[in-house]
């Protein structure tokens, strides 16, 4: 399986690049749309390349979450939702290819049309598009949605909202959008907002819906039945309008998939045991290897699945709150990160296996290059070289400790710093000219038995430098609203990137998501030189440039200090029932919910 996966991959990222040097873009209606150029699928493709065309339909199968859920409208920012529900309920005008980086085809839109400067895009409805009550997909329910989402909408919808000089109707099926700023990928974001039902939310108030206010979508999956904090149930709608379109062949198999709540992952895992559960993902290589023996295996009932990827790490770990003292001081974040013996944790948590992240696009062609920022790099940081940080142009690596379990050079390390700080140790405790304790509060979620294990270790590390950190624990409720709020000291973060970043990593990054609650930006990131990064990559006319702006915000962010990185996941791993199956092909980003469940099937005779 991963010997055909990688060398599809050579093929890929050599696509990629011609890609990326094409940059010319026609004003004609074209069946789907690149960041550069033309998609790689010709406009008579059958179907995605990752896919098994004529797929059985058909079967049940039953997912497993931790926590609970109070709302069933992801599009908001009021409440806990299941996150896997905007995957399968709605639809945009067009849809991603999990095999390109920069490319979307057609959907709810037969055709788009974009001019050279990227100034507006157009899109031409298909004829047959329906919501799941059988009613027509209009261009009036477009233009509602991206107004809606862009006044009252979750915060991860208002960039483009201000982007968007005026959305227009040009025809009975067709509308055009214009924009007000030069961004090349505003054209393809267009094409991925979900679309809503005027009918149902014209007129009320759609930020404060209740529970049982369920958004009604056009997607393949319908919620047929519910109850909070226990259970959905999504039913395939055997009336669904896009059976037939070339983007949808292959996918959403299963008739039903529940998703099924549980208090924490060890009673999810034991559910998973005892048949409750028909797949989980593993994220931990040593639990993997070592707990994946149960019975259901070795009858050959549960089925251990790898799926390799190049897509970026990412980042997982402790993030730091820098609005807030003490980690609104580099030096004390750069402490923090010398104190977390990560080879100790990584060993005794995982056996060693898994990599650590070493920047936010590690493990991809994006990632900062080691040493010092090379030229073109260099010249994009060079008008904010007064205020960096150390280490970004010079160059900057994570801290290595020698794996023991004092690690003594880290702590030494760490003190220094904390001393240049302005923190002392008295009594073994460090405090400042005033006084004050360093101390701060580290929230976590509940039912998260892995992060609790890491900050436990963390935990006495941080008892023997002298700093007091309380762990606080909460419902997954309470860690949403608090972490919305940026209401912590320290706290678990887990941002996935890919392989074609853009307007998103303003609300991850951008000075303005720093005050903006319900950002993802929790550390609090305000730097002019992140903000004109994200600009050059959105205005890049170029592989080049835009590769360079990326490693420069790369170097950016992880010189800045801000998270406590922990392993990277190179391979996906899934067990599942034996009736569960997916395709030969794997795409180059691998597994998530585009995957599994959206391309697998059900066969209840497999034996």
């Amino acid at each position: 399986m991963s010997t055909v996966f990688f060398h599809r991959v050579r093929h890929l990222i050599l696509g990629f690049a011609a890609i990326l040097y094409t940059t010319h873009a026609v004003a004609e209606p074209q069946h789907g749309l690149s960041m550069y150029g033309a998609p790689a699928l010709p406009p008579d493709f059958v179907s995605l390349p990752y896919v098994r065309a004529d797929a059985p339909k058909g079967g049940s199968i039953t997912l497993g979450n931790t926590g609970g859920f109070d709302s069933l409208n992801p599009y908001v920012r009021k409440g806990t939702v299941p996150w896997q529900l905007r995957f399968f309920t709605h639809e945009s005008l067009m849809g991603r290819s999990w095999d390109e980086p920069f490319s979307l085809y057609g959907m709810l839109a037969e055709s788009v049309e974009v001019p050279d400067d990227r100034s507006w895009v157009a899109f031409t409805l298909r004829a047959e598009a329906r919501f799941s009550d059988g009613t027509p997909v209009t261009v009036e329910d477009v233009i509602f949605s991206y107004e809606l989402l862009g006044t009252q909408g979750h915060p991860r919808y208002l960039g483009l909202a201000g982007q968007i000089d005026r959305i227009e109707q040009t025809g009975p099926r067709s509308l055009k959008i214009s924009f007000n700023t030069d961004n090349r990928e505003l054209a393809l974001l267009a094409g991925m907002r979900p679309v809503l039902s005027r009918a149902q939310w014209e007129g009320r108030d759609f930020a404060n819906a209740p529970i049982d206010d369920i958004p009604l979508g056009s997607g393949p999956y319908v919620v047929s039945d519910y109850e909070a904090g226990r259970f959905v149930q999504l039913t395939r709608n055997p009336d669904y309008w896009g059976a037939d379109v070339p983007f949808r062949q292959g996918t959403h198999n299963f008739d039903e998939i529940k998703l099924d709540f549980y208090g924490d992952a060890s009673v999810l895992f034991e559910g998973f045991k005892a048949g409750d559960i028909s797949a989980v993902r593993e994220f931990n290589a040593e639990k993997w290897a070592r707990q994946y023996d149960f019975p259901a295996v070795t009858r050959g009932d549960v089925v251990k699945t790898e799926i390799p990827h190049l897509k970026p790490s990412g980042m997982t770990g402790f993030v730091m709150n820098s609005r807030r003292a003490p980690f609104d001081d580099w030096r004390v974040r750069e402490a923090m990160l010398q104190a977390f013996n990560f080879e100790y944790v990584n060993d005794t948590l995982t056996g060693g296996a898994q990599p650590r992240i070493t920047s936010y696009f590690s493990n991809s062609v994006l990632a900062m290059r080691p040493g010092a920022a090379p030229q073109p790099v260099a010249d994009l940081l060079a008008p904010f070289a007064s205020d960096l940080l150390p280490g970004t142009l010079e160059g900057y690596e994570m801290p290595v400790t020698d794996g023991s379990l004092r690690n003594r050079q880290g702590i030494r390390r760490a003190m220094a710093l904390l001393e240049e700080a302005g923190w002392t140790p008295q009594d073994g405790i460090m405090r400042n000219s005033a006084g004050d304790t360093l101390a701060f509060t580290l929230l976590i979620a509940q039912n998260s038995s892995e992060n609790r294990a890491i900050a436990d270790i963390y935990k006495s590390a941080l008892d023997r430098l002298g700093v007091e950190m309380t762990i606080e624990a909460t419902d997954d409720a309470q860690f949403t609203e608090r972490t919305n709020a940026f209401d912590f000291d320290m706290t678990t973060y887990r941002r996935a990137l890919s392989l074609s970043p853009g307007n998103e990593q303003r609300f991850y990054w951008g000075s303005e998501s720093a005050t903006q609650e319900g950002s993802r930006n929790l550390m609090g990131v305000a730097s002019p030189a992140a903000d004109a990064m994200i600009d050059t990559m959105l205005s890049a006319r170029s592989s080049e440039e835009f590769t360079s702006a990326v490693r420069a915000l790369d170097r950016v962010l992880t010189a800045g200090r801000y998270v406590i990185p922990f392993w990277q996941y190179t391979t996906g791993r899934i067990a599942h029932i034996r009736q569960m199956h997916h395709p030969d092909t794997l795409p180059l980003y691998g597994d998530g919910p585009n995957f599994m469940p959206e391309v697998w099937w059900y066969e209840a005779s497999d034996q």
